[in-house]
């Protein structure tokens, strides 16, 4: 059963404070059940934000669902997230994607056998003038080539 750390739990608390509606501390909290769950969200987690905020499940299940940046189930370690929009695709990031599964042996949202990597194609990283952008967890990787490609994974294994 996923429970959040005292600290998360914290956290949760002020953000139902700090909001007029306690609906808009959906968000800031997924992101720290994602941050403190490896990664993702699982419907235990929803069980206890729910239980902890007193928002229904199917409230935080709609915020979860709707938004690409929560994962529905485990990632790797590093999750890649390459955009797919059409600036990226214009300048080749669907076949940027296509290339780095194949060389990690992995299909979209699949996670690696080393459990280091996860890709997945998402719509916008709001880095249009710099395409293809590249977000692995928490860095963004502007201008992405295959070869910058190559050498990123090389860093991170």
């Amino acid at each position: 059963m996923f429970e959040l750390s005292p600290e998360g739990k914290e956290l949760v608390k002020k953000e139902l404070a700090r909001y007029e509606d306690k609906y808009s501390a959906i968000i800031p909290s997924l992101y720290q059940i994602q941050k403190e769950n490896e990664g993702w969200v699982s419907p235990e987690a929803v069980d206890h934000l729910s239980e902890l905020t007193g928002i229904p499940h199917s409230h935080i299940n709609e915020v979860l669902k709707f938004y690409t940046m929560f994962n529905l189930k485990p990632t790797g370690k590093y999750h890649i997230q390459v955009c797919c929009n059409i600036t990226c695709s214009m300048f080749q990031a669907r076949e940027l994607t296509d290339d780095l599964c194949q060389k990690l042996g992995i299909k979209e949202g699949e996670v690696s056998e080393d459990g280091r990597f996860t890709v997945s194609r998402v719509e916008c990283l709001g880095s249009c003038d710099n395409a293809p952008a590249v977000q692995v967890n928490e860095t963004y990787h502007d201008n992405m080539t295959p070869e910058k490609m190559d050498t990123l994974i090389s860093e991170l294994k």
